[in-house]
Formats: C-alpha cells, sequence, structure tokens
C-alpha cells in the first residue's frame, strides 16, 4: 500500500472530493461554513505566497487543530511572508516577534514593573499575549529565550512571579527558521520542537510561479492590500467543528501503531512522543473536515503524518552520515503499517471510497 500522492484538501480552495452530504453544525455553520472560511483564507494567503497550495493546506490544518507551526527553510523563500500573511487574513489580535541572541525570556513573556505610586508590582504582558504571535528566526535566539515559549505553546498560560496569566483562544504560534547549517543559528531544543504541531518548508518557486510572482510584487506589495476574511469568533466555532469530526477506534489503534513504529526504528536516536500521537490525530480531524467528511478515514492520517511526525525524529549519528531522511523515515513506516479496516454500518461505503487513495 502507498499513501495518496495528493491529499484530498485546498485543491485549488476546491473542499470536498466525494460529494459526500455533510450536517450542519449549530458551532459556526458546520463543514460548509468551515469550507467558505478555509477557502477565503486560502485565497487571502495565495496572494502573498504564489503556487505553494499545499504549504497553506498544512497551515490551515495546523490552525483548525489548534496547533503551533514551525516553517523552516532557507532564506528569502517566504518564511515570513506566510506566517505574516495567515496573521493578517484573521481579524484577532497579532504580535511578532524577531528573535536575536540577545532577546531575553521577559521579552517574550513579559515583566513585573513596580509602581511608585500605588508601591506594588504592575505585570506588563509581552508580546505573547495575542492570539496569533508571528517568531521569526527563532533558532537564532538562545535555547534559554526560546524556552519562554514552552508553558505557553502546550498550556496556554504564562507563568511570571509565581502568578500564571491565561492567554486569550485562539492562540497560535507560527515560527520561522533557517536551516541549523546558517551562520547565528542555534538547534531548536527537542522539547521545543515536540509543541509544534506540524513543519512545513516551502521550497523554491517553479519558474512560472516565480515569474507570476514577479509581475505582482515588483512594483507593489500585495501584504498591504491584505485584509481579514475571518475572525477570532470565527476561528473559535470552526475549531469546535474540527473537534466534532468521529475519530473511530481503528483510526486511534492506527495512530498509535504509527506512533510507536517510529520508537523502534534502528536509525533513530529518539522517536516521536505520545504528544506527538494527540497532534497527528488532532490534525487528521482538520484534514477530515477540510476535505468535506465528518469523520477520519487513513488518507487523511496519511495526509498530515510527515509535517505531524518527521521533525520530532531524531537521527543516530549512522543515519545521519548515510544522509537518511526523518520525512523519508516517516513516509516508509506509512507503507508499511497495516491500514485499518473499515468499519461495518452506514459508514462503511464511505470509508472505503476514502480508502482508495491509499491503497
Amino acid at each position: 500500500m502507498t499513501p495518496s500522492t495528493q491529499p484530498a484538501a485546498l485543491s485549488g480552495h476546491q473542499f470536498g472530493e466525494d460529494g459526500t452530504t455533510v450536517n450542519s453544525r449549530e458551532s459556526g455553520g458546520g463543514l460548509p461554513e468551515l469550507h467558505a472560511t478555509a477557502s477565503r483564507i486560502a485565497a487571502n494567503v495565495e496572494r502573498v505566497l504564489v503556487g505553494k497550495p499545499e504549504v497553506v493546506r498544512i497551515a490551515l490544518v495546523t490552525l483548525l487543530a489548534e496547533g503551533h507551526l514551525l516553517v523552516e527553510d532557507v532564506p528569502g523563500v517566504g518564511k515570513t511572508s506566510l506566517a505574516k500573511a495567515l496573521a493578517r487574513s484573521i481579524d484577532c489580535s497579532v504580535s511578532r516577534i524577531q528573535f536575536t541572541p540577545d532577546l531575553l525570556p521577559s521579552d517574550i513573556t513579559g515583566v513585573s514593573i513596580f509602581n511608585r505610586q500605588n508601591s506594588e508590582f504592575e505585570f506588563r504582558p509581552g508580546p505573547v499575549f495575542a492570539n496569533i504571535v508571528v517568531g521569526d528566526e527563532i533558532n537564532r535566539a538562545s535555547p534559554k529565550t526560546q524556552s519562554a515559549l514552552l508553558e505557553c505553546m502546550e498550556e496556554h498560560q504564562v507563568t511570571v512571579d509565581g502568578r500564571s496569566y491565561e492567554l486569550d483562544s485562539p492562540f497560535m504560534v507560527i515560527a520561522t527558521q533557517n536551516p541549523v547549517e546558517m551562520e547565528g543559528t542555534y538547534a531548536l531544543p527537542e522539547a521545543q520542537r515536540d509543541r509544534f504541531t506540524a513543519r512545513v518548508s516551502i521550497g523554491y518557486p517553479d519558474p512560472q510561479a516565480e515569474l507570476a510572482m514577479v509581475d505582482e510584487h515588483a512594483g507593489h506589495d500585495p501584504m498591504s492590500d491584505l485584509k481579514p476574511v475571518s475572525d477570532a469568533e470565527r476561528v473559535r466555532q470552526l475549531v469546535a467543528t474540527v473537534r466534532g469530526v468521529h475519530l473511530s477506534p481503528e483510526i486511534r489503534r492506527y495512530s498509535v501503531e504509527l506512533v510507536s513504529a517510529t520508537r523502534r526504528l534502528p536509525e533513530l536516536r529518539l522517536g516521536a512522543s505520545p504528544r506527538s500521537t494527540l497532534h497527528l490525530v488532532r490534525a487528521a480531524r482538520a484534514q477530515a473536515a477540510l476535505s468535506g467528511r465528518e469523520f477520519v478515514v487513513p488518507d487523511d492520517v496519511h495526509a498530515v503524518a510527515v509535517p505531524v511526525l518527521a521533525h520530532r525524529l531524531v537521527l543516530t549519528a549512522e543515519a545521519q552520515a548515510a544522509r537518511r531522511s526523518p520525512a523519508d523515515l516517516v513516509r516508509g513506516l506509512v507503507q508499511r503499517v497495516p491500514v485499518p479496516q473499515g468499519p461495518a454500518g452506514n459508514q462503511s461505503q464511505q470509508w472505503h471510497a476514502g480508502l482508495r487513495g491509499a491503497r
């Protein structure tokens, strides 16, 4: 069996590939409303990031899965543009942090300042107190500063001077980083990478997309024309819709088997964590919703397996010398781990329809 080479989602902004009838939910209008909003956001982002619909799809999956996105690639391919375009497409609070070697943890989380008028300390929130936090070149800061994001990314709160402050919902960190071979970078700690739901690499555009980018961007910055097409309340409703996507026991076991198989690979010094299993099923739910289904099939897991799992794996020295890739190892596991059989009942036909791409 081989995974689908064309995941069903955000292909030319067309959602739903099998004509499945979906029922509206009270939260945000259900899947039809989710499709319409996601289409508008995707179209907005692709005005800036030309010719990268797959990258936009993963960004939307991460947003709907209540996760955080790590964008890793060489300079100049549009990492920051992707993060800023997604943030501007949603009418909510947005902050941007430029990570530098001299950045301190308090510059991110905030600090308590003594007020002489009332002789008390007052907390001044840092830039992390926003719905969408854009962290530019996160691996140029020291691991000490990077650790300031650990609590807020996992627990959606910040603790300063023994007091915890809740973060608003939705909360998403979109971080960019250059490859570790670039000058002036630090490798992200394993605990930091594990908190990112997905990692994407934008890559160089094809000649046609690059020509279109030159025509559209040379004399005008499309970022300045971007208008919000959704808001924080709508995103919260869509997230509630994704939470309601059905996850069968077969898919749960399949996800656990896929993740646990990474821990037995001889090429890896560190496999995927239990947290990655949770992120995998959340992303699969979001992928299913974008595909127009109210339930998850194995093809949804395949579509998000590499972005969700590959960046968490740590290769052995021998595997690095042999130029093995964590993404290739995940693709190999997707091919080897047996795909579960469909359930009995009225969803069986739709389940097997979704399996055709996985065979």
